[in-house]
């Protein structure tokens, strides 16, 4: 396991205690280097979003818990925010919390003309992805797809 995996993994764990004890939802942890400086950017969740105080919350109980385990060996800057609209679903956890969610999904190449598709993601695997599209069952290959995320209306 690398630097950034095991840092991200120690995270994790930290996050989804500090979330279970307030009703939040763990969404990702992720460990960035950004030029010459680091960031871990911790996104949690609730329904109905979350408010800039959820956010500080987590990251004024997580800050000293991070100092104390002191497992990340660079100096670096906590983030705690929402996943935001637009956050793609990449890892087996985004998987997990989109489930049962509208998304919106792009391919590399057309399928029947097309490229864009909008459904419930009812199922998924390590290879695929599938959305239920006006009822039907439709599954798509992980590596056939450029972008899965949750569906937004403005």
């Amino acid at each position: 396991m690398s630097k950034k995996e095991v840092i991200e993994e120690k995270a994790w764990a930290l996050l989804s205690e500090e979330t279970a004890a307030r009703n939040l939802i763990p969404v990702d942890a992720e460990y960035v280097r950004q030029g010459n400086e680091y960031s871990l950017l911790l996104y949690i969740d609730k329904e109905g979003g979350v408010t800039v105080e959820d956010c500080e919350a987590v990251s004024r109980a997580l800050d000293p818990k991070l100092d104390e385990e002191d497992f990340i060996p660079d100096a670096y800057t906590l983030y705690v925010s929402s996943p935001g609209l637009g956050r793609p679903i990449r890892r087996p956890r985004d998987y997990v919390f989109a489930k049962g969610k509208a998304v919106e999904l792009r391919l590399f190449r057309p399928v029947d003309g097309q490229k864009e598709y909008e459904g419930i993601l009812t199922d998924f695997d390590e290879e695929s992805a599938t959305l239920d599209i006006d009822g039907q069952p439709c599954r798509f290959m992980k590596s056939d797809i450029s972008l899965l995320r949750l569906a937004f209306d403005f």
